[in-house]
């Protein structure tokens, strides 16, 4: 089955978007993914599940995501933290603070 130029166009942009995402959330987390902690716009550190591509329960801006904080319990930006800058007290307080659970 061969694709269109314009079908190959868009997944090319579709893949190089992802990528982007990828790169941006490793950089920022150590991470590719998974369970991360992200810090919102007001400082509020939780962890969310963060898959490259995929938004089920946010807005994707590349290396961000407009969600909602259960921290401040307000929505907001929020990005991905690495963990090792954080102190422990931060870490195991953005460890126990998840936002909503997939069923």
């Amino acid at each position: 089955m061969e694709l269109r130029r314009g079908s190959q166009h868009l997944l090319a942009t579709a893949l190089g978007a992802a990528l982007v995402e990828s790169a941006a959330t490793w950089l920022r987390s150590g991470r590719l993914g998974g369970n991360v902690v992200v810090r919102c716009d007001r400082g509020h550190l939780f962890t969310t599940l963060w898959i490259p591509a995929v938004s089920v329960k946010s807005l994707r801006l590349i290396a961000w995501r407009f969600q909602y904080c259960p921290v401040g319990r307000h929505w907001t930006l929020v990005r991905p933290v690495n963990e090792d800058d954080l102190g422990r007290r931060q870490r195991q307080a953005a460890q126990q603070r998840h936002d909503i659970w997939l069923p």
